[in-house]
């Protein structure tokens, strides 16, 4: 796995199931969200830290592709990957595993604000991003989606 990856582990608990002992959909959306967290972690930037410099992250959008259930008691993976970066978003890949078996994949636009406005990440995680070959690839694919006048 390389730097721009990371994987969390989850385990699932009753709270997280529905009546018949698979993990209720929205359930899926907390586990993803914990392996962002840990990405950022693992990129040096903690969300008390950011919050103390009026910064956060907002999910503008999340696309969620349930392949398999899982159920109470499993031991599952979050791997959280960066997809692109541009402005004020980052873009992130990610599937929930079971072992081997991939459960969801999943894929999440999040923005970084302060003041409840967009702004650009912070100057460190940008810095690394680069470092590390990732680009500016979200702008690019935005300016193609957008309709001819």
């Amino acid at each position: 796995m390389s730097e721009l990856a990371n994987l969390t582990p989850v385990r699932v608990y009753y709270e997280d199931t529905d009546f018949s002992g698979r993990v209720y959909h929205a359930s899926y959306v907390r586990f993803l969200e914990r392996g962002r967290t840990e990405w950022l972690r693992q990129m040096g930037l903690r969300h008390d830290t950011l919050a103390q410099a009026n910064t956060a992250f907002a999910v503008k959008r999340l696309q969620i592709d349930f392949r398999a259930p899982a159920f109470i008691d499993d031991a599952l993976e979050v791997e959280t990957g960066i997809a692109g970066l541009g402005g004020a978003a980052l873009r992130f890949r990610q599937r929930i595993l079971r072992g081997e078996h991939v459960l969801v994949v999943a894929e999440a636009q999040v923005v970084t604000i302060s003041n409840n406005r967009p702004v650009r990440p912070p100057r460190e995680l940008v810095g690394r991003l680069r470092g590390l070959g990732v680009d500016h690839t979200i702008n690019a694919v935005a300016e193609r989606r957008k309709p001819k006048s």
